[in-house]
């Protein structure tokens, strides 16, 4: 973990600083005031509109239903119809979403040396926050012999991002349930992607298997889609990742599911060392700049992963192995990578198309009128390209 950045501000006429936590990289505020019960939500949202980050030292509840105001204020603003053309709205909804994730960053908490909150009726935050930023440092008090209190303030980081933590380390706990794997359950850690909308494993757990000896799953994440082909038989499976996170859900998972005999996970930037009849990709869909951890399994700039991915097979794939690209056709419905430029990809691969199948999405917002981008969203399909080296047979990509 690199060393967060400190924060600096003035309370009770003195100058203070803590470290400052923030796991979408937002850089400190440049003004922090306190606030605390007393403080009006419509003030604090003048105070977040200009830049100003509000210090809560009141209780912990009252701080969420502060957040709760500032959410209905930004969400009351009038709101312009959504532009005709769908890539224009897109960016329009991506901004919009950034301003509000940007206003509602404003409010923040004190972490102490021990990654507690020191607020009245704050609920026991350390494990989640362990989970994300790493063990907090011991009390001051025990380093001290238990002569010192912990610095209260040792940290601050958003409420909302907090939130987000306590969110994220429930889901860890309970997990999502896959059903291509019998109904058992995923753990996803903080930062790496749930697998919740099931699509794309569902496709996985149905095509054809080519060969079962050996498959590579490439940019891993919580195993899930190891996991089902060593389910399916695969006797094994070479799980890659380069994000640390990652690397730690995809072992945690595969030992639970009784699958880690069979699948290695290991660290790499896409492809292991050697060749298999069968590699296994879900790159991000989006090309787009993420803004948060999480989203760098959704928005891929430049879709390097893709790209990175076909240009591979070549030299990792066997000369009758299958290449499995898991892609959505959001992107080209929000016209930000036409069809034509993904068969050109293959094509400049040296990879042909073996068959596809096809899936609709189940998630609610696809259904969902008033979603800024439904019309891209109820047109969206999810498939599976089944690719092989170029001197095989191919049928009609289209």
């Amino acid at each position: 973990m690199n060393q967060p950045p400190v924060v600096e501000w003035t309370e009770a006429d003195e100058p203070r600083s803590a470290r400052w936590r923030s796991e979408n990289g937002a850089p400190p505020p440049r003004r922090i005031v306190i606030a605390d019960d007393r403080t009006k939500a419509d003030d604090a949202y003048k105070l977040a509109c200009e830049g100003t980050a509000l210090l809560w030292r009141g209780d912990f509840h009252n701080a969420r239903q502060l957040l709760t105001a500032l959410a209905r204020r930004i969400d009351r603003r009038p709101r312009k119809a959504p532009p005709a053309d769908v890539t224009q709205a897109f960016h329009v909804h991506r901004a919009a979403q950034n301003h509000r994730a940007r206003i509602l960053g404003m409010l923040l908490v004190p972490l102490d040396a021990t990654l507690a909150v020191p607020l009245h009726r704050a609920p026991d935050v350390r494990e989640a926050c362990a989970r994300a930023y790493g063990p907090g440092e011991p009390a001051a008090a025990e380093a001290a012999g238990g002569t010192e209190a912990p610095d209260p303030t040792a940290s601050l980081v958003s409420l909302r991002e907090l939130l987000a933590l306590i969110g994220a380390n429930e889901w860890r706990k309970k997990g999502v349930e896959i059903p291509a794997l019998d109904g058992d359950r995923i753990h996803p850690h903080y930062g790496v992607f749930s697998p919740a909308r099931g699509e794309y494993v569902d496709l996985v757990a149905e095509a054809p298997l080519p060969h079962d000896e050996l498959a590579f799953d490439i940019g891993t994440g919580t195993g899930v889609l190891a996991s089902v082909l060593a389910r399916r038989g695969v006797r094994r499976v070479v799980a890659t990742d380069q994000d640390p996170r990652a690397l730690a859900c995809a072992r945690e998972n595969t030992e639970r599911l009784g699958v880690a005999g069979q699948v290695e996970v290991v660290e790499a930037d896409l492809f292991p060392a050697g060749r298999a009849p069968l590699i296994v990709c879900n790159p991000p869909w989006v090309p787009a700049k993420p803004t948060s951890p999480v989203e760098h399994a959704v928005y891929d700039p430049g879709n390097r992963m893709l790209h990175g991915f076909l240009s591979g097979l070549g030299d990792h794939l066997t000369p009758d192995g299958e290449g499995w690209l898991i892609l959505s056709d959001l992107a080209e419905h929000l016209g930000l990578r036409p069809h034509a430029e993904l068969l050109d990809a293959f094509a400049k691969a040296g990879v042909t198309v073996l068959g596809r199948l096809d899936i609709t999405p189940r998630h609610p917002r696809a259904r969902d009128a008033s979603d800024p981008l439904h019309v891209a969203r109820a047109a969206e399909v999810t498939s599976l390209w089944r690719l092989g080296l170029a001197d095989r047979g191919a049928s009609d990509p289209r």
